[in-house]
């Protein structure tokens, strides 16, 4: 069972995944040493923590796979003829990655609202690199 404050800190720690809108891997970072601090104050923070940690590490690897899916379409269109420019695939692969973006930020703030009141969210396509 958790009191008011763990669930206080559980909200914030999913809401500093926000960092990365405004750093670089800020996403990843702030969570992390939100966690980093936080774990041993309680279990609750500790699970939560984790989901944290591994939601953003997940994402930022889908991230990273998405925007290297775009280079073969970006060289395609710089080394052929540029009235045959791919733009379909870029835009296309674009799209995910900003999909990709906007389930990120819903799921940051059910996550956080899960957290506010007391349960554990457990993030869907999560790879679990921290048990």
């Amino acid at each position: 069972m958790s009191n008011k404050n763990d669930n206080n800190s559980a909200f914030l720690l999913h809401l500093s995944a926000f960092f990365g809108y405004v750093f670089p891997f800020g996403g990843v970072v702030g969570p992390l040493v939100f966690w980093e601090l936080k774990k041993r104050d309680s279990d609750f923070l500790n699970k939560n923590g984790k989901e944290a940690v591994n939601f953003n590490l997940s994402f930022l690897l889908y991230s990273i796979i998405l925007g290297v899916s775009i280079i073969p379409f970006a060289f395609h269109s710089i080394f052929k003829d540029l009235h045959h420019f791919d733009l379909f695939g870029m835009i296309s692969m674009g799209s995910f990655i900003g999909v990709l973006g906007i389930v990120k930020f819903i799921l940051i703030i059910v996550a956080a609202q899960k957290a506010n009141q007391g349960e554990i969210y457990h993030y869907p396509i999560t790879i679990k690199f921290i048990k």
